[in-house]
Order: C-alpha cells, then sequence, then structure tokens
C-alpha cells in the first residue's frame, strides 16, 4: 500500500518516532522519513525500517522521493494536512493523491499486545495522580479558585515534568461543571461542594484519561462512592454511575459501538435526565486522546477484542452542576475489563 503521513503520532505508529517537521512515505516495500537537520540525529537513533532523509524543504524532498518512482495513487488522510501542505505536494507530484479519512486511525484501533500495557502503565500512573491530586486538595486546596486547583493538578499529573498530559485538565466546581469543557473560572472551592476532575497523563506516548466528580470534604477520594447533600445531586450521581458500571458489564465484542451507547444512554433516559447527557458515551484512547472506536448513537463499528477506549456518561444541568464518571476499557475475551 502507498500512502503518505504528516501526523506526528501516525508517523511515530509507523516507525517509533516522530517530530514536529516530519513527513512519512510508504512506497511498496521503500519506506522514507523526510525532516530537517535539527532531528536527523535522533531520527537515525530512533527510526525502524525507514531510511531517514535529511532536507531543508521537506515538501520538496518528498515530490522527488514520488516522482522518483512509478507509483500511480498514495493514500493520505486530509485531516493530517494544512492547505499550505498539501498544495506542495499535490501540485507537483504525477501521481494522484486518494483522500482516506482517518486513515491511521483505521490501522491502530486493534492495540497490540504492547500498546495494552503501555496503556494499561499510563493508566495507573493516572490513578496514582488522582490519589495524589486528592490528599493534596485536602490539605490545602479548599479557599483556592479552579485556576489555581487545574495548576495543582497539571503539576501533580506531570509529576513535576516527568510526564506529558494527555490534554489540558478539567477542574469545575458545581455550575462550572455542567460545561462537558469546563475552563477555569475564580470560584472558589469550599467543603461540600461538588468538584469534577477529568485528567489523564501519557507513558511512552499513550494515553490515559479518566473523570470522577466528588463532593468535596475534608474526606474526600476521587472513587466513585460518593454522598451528596442535595438529593437531586444524589439522584443525578447515582444514575451516572449506574449507566457507567452496566455500559461496561454489558459491552461484548461483536456489539455495535452505538449499543453500547444504548446501555448507558437508557439508563440516564429511563431515570428523566436523557435531555442532559449531551455527548457521546466513550471514544477510543491511544496515542491519540481521541481515537476510534468512537462509542455513540450513530456508530456502527463492531466492537472487536484489543479495542481501547472510555465509558464516560454524564449529566449536566444548565447553572446547576454536572456530573460524569469516566474509566477506560480493554476488549478481552468478549469483554470489557477496566484497566
Amino acid at each position: 500500500m502507498n500512502y503518505i503521513l504528516k501526523d506526528e503520532n501516525s508517523i511515530y505508529y509507523e516507525c517509533g518516532y516522530s517530530c514536529d517537521n516530519a513527513i512519512y512515505i510508504s512506497l511498496g516495500n521503500d519506506r522514507f522519513f523526510i525532516t530537517d537537520g535539527r532531528y536527523t540525529i535522533d531520527a537515525k537513533q530512533s527510526i525502524k525500517n525507514a531510511t531517514v532523509v535529511t532536507h531543508r524543504d521537506i515538501y520538496q524532498k518528498a515530490v522527488d522521493i514520488i516522482n522518483a518512482t512509478k507509483v500511480k495513487k498514495i493514500m493520505f488522510d486530509p485531516k493530517e494536512w494544512s492547505v499550505y501542505g498539501f498544495d506542495k505536494i499535490s501540485s507537483k507530484i504525477k501521481a494522484k493523491l486518494k483522500p482516506s479519512i482517518d486513515f491511521s486511525h483505521h490501522k491502530r484501533v486493534i492495540k497490540s499486545d504492547k500498546e495494552i500495557e503501555l496503556i494499561k502503565k499510563a493508566v495507573k500512573l493516572g490513578e496514582r495522580a488522582f490519589k495524589n491530586l486528592a490528599q493534596s486538595i485536602r490539605e490545602d486546596g479548599f479557599g483556592m479558585d479552579e485556576y489555581a486547583l487545574t495548576y495543582k493538578a497539571k503539576s501533580i499529573l506531570a509529576d513535576f515534568g516527568r510526564y506529558d498530559l494527555s490534554f489540558e485538565p478539567i477542574v469545575a466546581i458545581d455550575e462550572n461543571a455542567a460545561k462537558p469543557h469546563a475552563t477555569p473560572t475564580k470560584k472558589v472551592l469550599k467543603k461540600h461542594n461538588l468538584l469534577l476532575v477529568d485528567a489523564g497523563l501519557k507513558y511512552k506516548r499513550y494515553c490515559s484519561d479518566r473523570t470522577r466528580t466528588v463532593s468535596a470534604d475534608k474526606y474526600m477520594t476521587f472513587d466513585t462512592h460518593q454522598k451528596f447533600k442535595s438529593k437531586k445531586i444524589q439522584k443525578a450521581y447515582d444514575t451516572v454511575l449506574k449507566a457507567h458500571d452496566k455500559a461496561i458489564s454489558k459491552a461484548r465484542s461483536g456489539m455495535k459501538a452505538k449499543k453500547i451507547d444504548a446501555l448507558a444512554r437508557d439508563v440516564i433516559e429511563k431515570a428523566g435526565f436523557g435531555e442532559f447527557f449531551v455527548h457521546s458515551t466513550g471514544h477510543g484512547v491511544g496515542l491519540d486522546i481521541h481515537e476510534m472506536p468512537y462509542i455513540s448513537s450513530k456508530n456502527d463499528m463492531i466492537i472487536e477484542d484489543g479495542m481501547v477506549y472510555t465509558i464516560e456518561p454524564g449529566i449536566y444541568i444548565p447553572d446547576e452542576f454536572g456530573i460524569r464518571i469516566e474509566d477506560m476499557v480493554v476488549m478481552d475475551n468478549g469483554k470489557a475489563v477496566v484497566l
């Protein structure tokens, strides 16, 4: 298969190395990693099964390599390319570029045993970070606003620079948690506030992702057993937890992704909160924080062993509160196993 890649994670998957200025080309049995002189040493030390080519203009070098062959068609993912970069290639090569949306994600949807072990390690490190964050909030987090709490979360998750983060953490209190992708505000954490934390870290480039919603007090932990003073919040929380648990326990290989979404969504709808579940039930996780399979009501993809994805149902009531509980699972021997 002939294809050309620009995305860093797509390239890393192919050859074990990537950087912010590179193109990867696969032409029959020949593979080329094209970059500039800043990355030559690292590339040659790290790359497997590809020829490292250094050039100041990586686009022109890609054109030269392609035009030196008799290749007629090359696959590419339009999502990976800027208009500028695509024009630089497409206007000069003799071969036809054939679009294939999510080309690399399709290749990566079934994780190898090695990948699953790396993801497990990322998840375990994330779990430890959540425990450390809970302790830190208990000690001095009350009275901090969301900006300071987010900074605290980033520092602890990254182990003060040891690990990259999967994404910018979400730390939201009470009504701000009603925004699924909340950004920090000046709202200050007080005892018995609802606190939502969505965060993850990377281990050897593989991501983790976890969300917990808790009642903040001096005994708080980020486990899933939570008691809230508000009966409305408690009912919503118990509903989300039930949806979360059912979607995990009932998921089976061979199901369509939308069936797993329905397992969670039906619980929330029957409890009267259906209009407040405003996103899909989950998404794949790997080198990217969002990749296949997408556990949504519209996705007919068949779930198979080796797929890794999140289960994260939520209820978001505007101007009041938001609740989300998220764990990552791997399909193993036909069932979803929490990582």
